[in-house]
């Protein structure tokens, strides 16, 4: 967060002249401004009605400034009552915002009742105060935070509004489900090779139709292998001799009980995703339509690794998601509607919260970490994060080294000259971009393809080329076509 400039500062500055500021290059421009707040090194009070709370599992305390009560800092207890309580106390001393950290699920409730008081809530990062010393009690803990927000040294973190959290809130309920019925899946899997049924080696996986339906028999009573593989799908690769050899082996009783287990939640992951799919679906009905009447695009055929669709919500969420934003995200390539459905859910479609795209990507933390001194780079570091955004570009962004695309071309590029993490971080920023300027100015995505780019690419290398031999002295000449 860069520091504001205190009041006085702000009229010099605005004593100089506009362009003799406009003249100075960006160095200029730092070195004045270090010499004009050399002067006054005293922190500005940004928030002289501030608070600040140390959130807790069964107790919270706030803190407030000493002139507003008797007893600045007290303590509240968790229940609805008693945060109430709080919001009360917090306006009777005349508080117009908060600050909080984001400890646990704990700050959520906190959060909620104070906003819905009308309090300013900064929602902070842990990591922006923990290594300064001298806190060792809650009661100072939030003295120390209300001390910090007055003179706006803490960052407030992103909280998208309640319509977008409703939408994450079922989206993430949906893949957490997803993982679920992965791990039966897996486990399913090791109770059939303890039992030396080698199904995985003859089928591409145990939850299609085949595996299911062969799975389903066998917890039947069912042991014949030769009847087992007429389940056999016309799709499947494997024949049905290859299927009955690969189901011969030993039943165990406890094993055949415990694939009984995992098949039962299995299915009951299964059912709790058909759930939620009309849980979103109802929520996509009674949202806003913002496509303004404009026909859904057509789908484009993506060139892209190969993917199970079989965890995809069974009615049309791709339209839905158009029509309620106004843009279909799945227009870039690599980007398929479950990417789509993962970015809007967890930043919503209002991208005015963040100024550039540039802020976008460093939310996102898919910038650079480089450290500057002197106005070198001395070294780069890495910026770890466990962003749902982040990591859903850099799955999309991987996916692109077999695409036919510009996008794809772009990505082999940067594959060919940078490590492999570096060139998926790099490419997940350029989606990220993508994704900002479509939200923010609805610009429409069009593929100008993999041969527009390298022609591209290389004009530019003859081109510098060229300048390069120039510079020594020498010109360049085309050979003769042969």
């Amino acid at each position: 967060m860069k520091p504001r400039p205190a009041e006085k500062d702000k009229e010099v500055i605005a004593d100089l002249s506009c362009g003799h500021w406009n003249q100075m290059n960006r160095q200029q421009r730092r070195h004045m401004m270090r010499k004009i707040q050399s002067d006054d090194l005293s922190l500005e009070v940004v928030h002289p009605d501030a608070a600040g709370v140390d959130i807790g599992n069964e107790s919270h305390y706030v803190a407030v400034p000493p002139t507003r009560d008797s007893q600045p800092v007290r303590r509240f207890g968790c229940t609805t009552a008693e945060l109430k309580a709080m919001a009360d106390w917090l306006k009777q001393c005349g508080i117009q915002t908060v600050a909080m950290q984001s400890t646990g699920v704990y700050w959520i409730a906190v959060y909620d009742i104070l906003e819905a008081a009308g309090l300013d809530v900064y929602l902070v990062n842990a990591r922006d105060t923990k290594n300064l010393p001298g806190r060792k009690s809650d009661v100072q803990e939030s003295q120390w935070l209300m001390k910090l927000h007055t003179y706006g040294l803490l960052r407030n973190s992103f909280r998208p509004s309640q319509e977008i959290r409703t939408m994450r809130t079922y989206w993430r309920q949906r893949n957490d489900l997803v993982k679920s019925a992965s791990r039966h899946i897996h486990r399913i899997q090791k109770a059939l090779t303890q039992m030396n049924l080698q199904l995985a080696n003859v089928l591409s996986d145990v939850s299609g139709l085949t595996g299911q339906a062969i799975i389903n028999a066998i917890l039947a009573g069912e042991r014949n292998p030769y009847k087992l593989a007429a389940f056999r799908d016309p799709r499947v690769q494997a024949s049905e001799e290859q299927i009955a050899r690969s189901l011969e082996g030993n039943w165990q009783e406890d094993l055949l009980f415990v694939l009984k287990q995992e098949q039962d939640g299995y299915e009951f992951c299964q059912k709790q995703m058909a759930e939620c799919d009309r849980q979103l679906e109802q929520y996509f009905q009674r949202r806003e339509d913002r496509s303004q009447g404009a026909s859904l695009p057509e789908e484009k055929r993506k060139t892209r690794l190969k993917k199970k669709n079989g965890n995809k919500p069974q009615f049309g969420l791709r339209a839905d998601l158009f029509r309620m934003t106004g843009t279909d995200l799945t227009q870039i390539d690599s980007i398929d509607v479950m990417t789509a459905t993962t970015i809007l859910s967890e930043v919503g479609w209002d991208m005015s919260k963040w100024e550039t795209e540039d802020h976008f990507v460093s939310w996102l933390r898919l910038c650079p970490d480089n450290r500057i001194s002197g106005n070198k780079i001395i070294g780069k570091g890495r910026l770890p994060t466990n962003n749902r955004v982040s990591i859903a570009l850099r799955m999309a962004a991987s996916t692109l080294r077999v695409s036919n695309t510009y996008l794809g071309a772009q990505f082999r590029r940067f594959r060919a000259k940078l490590d492999a993490r570096v060139a998926v971080k790099a490419m997940a920023a350029k989606l990220a971009r993508l994704v900002y300027r479509m939200m923010r100015y609805g610009m429409k995505y069009v593929d100008q393809g993999a041969k527009f780019y390298e022609t591209q690419h290389r004009n530019l290398q003859v081109k510098h080329l060229k300048w390069r031999a120039a510079k020594l002295g020498y010109q360049l000449v085309q050979a003769p076509s042969t």
